[in-house]
């Protein structure tokens, strides 16, 4: 065992959660400058405890009917979209976020059972299904928000390619493009210096198991890989809406 559950390593979190606030509160590490971003990393650290807390206490009950796993995949499906729409933007067209974590996640997931890589067990579709929703949820709000910025920050180039005869969609994927790319530099750095520079959660949690070093850095291998293409997906998607306009930052009409 890795960590032992115990009073020290609740204070270790305890010190390494007040650290993580009264940092980003003193330097002011929000957008608006202000010290609100502390605040928000003692949410996030108080939330993700007991959120782990429910799913490990639930993990083993919902495994066991297929019903109940269905709608625990369906539950963690619908809060990464909310998570990543409202990311990307707070009117009406968040909802259009769940479109490209779909088309990232659903074909990946569906290829695994099918060929049997996967097997259609709680304890293990859980962990496989939540790990690609969060990769393609990253990518979805890295991409969505840069393509957005860069769409406010550049609007004369866009009305420019306009004049020049374009189409809208055309004109804003011009600008918005190279911007959303970058939402596939940190997957793109991770697959790159796996085993070099870190050794990620799969593999150290196969070892942990017993597995062998072997079959630890195949399943590592097969996690990161998924995760491209999951990632470009949801990238390439979000990227086509803002291009679209169908996720967009302006008000409510």
């Amino acid at each position: 065992m890795l960590l032992p559950v115990n009073p020290t390593l609740a204070a270790v979190l305890a010190v390494l959660l007040a650290l993580a606030v009264t940092v980003a509160a003193c330097a002011r590490l929000s957008d608006d400058s202000t010290r609100v971003q502390g605040r928000r990393i003692a949410v996030a650290g108080f939330r993700a405890a007991v959120q782990l807390a429910v799913v490990a206490l639930a993990i083993g009950w919902v495994a066991r009917s297929g019903w109940l796993l269905l709608g625990f995949l369906l539950l963690m499906y619908a809060v990464a979209a909310r998570t990543a729409g409202r990311r990307i933007t707070r009117n009406h067209t968040w909802w259009w976020a769940a479109a490209p974590i779909a088309a990232g996640v659903a074909p990946v997931v569906a290829a695994l059972l099918l060929t049997g890589l996967v097997p259609p067990r709680g304890i293990t579709l859980i962990p496989v299904t939540g790990i690609l929703i969060g990769g393609a949820l990253t990518a979805t709000v890295l991409g969505g928000r840069r393509a957005l910025d860069e769409l406010e920050a550049r609007r004369g180039e866009v009305e420019a390619g306009l004049a020049l005869g374009l189409l809208e969609r055309e004109a804003r994927l011009e600008v918005a493009r190279p911007a959303a790319s970058d939402a596939l530099i940190p997957g793109l750095d991770q697959t790159r210096t796996v085993g070099l520079v870190t050794l990620p959660g799969a593999f150290v949690g196969m070892l942990l198991g017993g597995a062998s070093p072997v079959m630890a850095g195949a399943v590592q291998l097969f996690v990161l890989v998924a995760l491209l293409a999951v990632q470009a997906v949801a990238v390439a998607g979000v990227l086509e809406l803002v291009g679209r306009g169908r996720l967009h930052r302006e008000s409510r009409e």
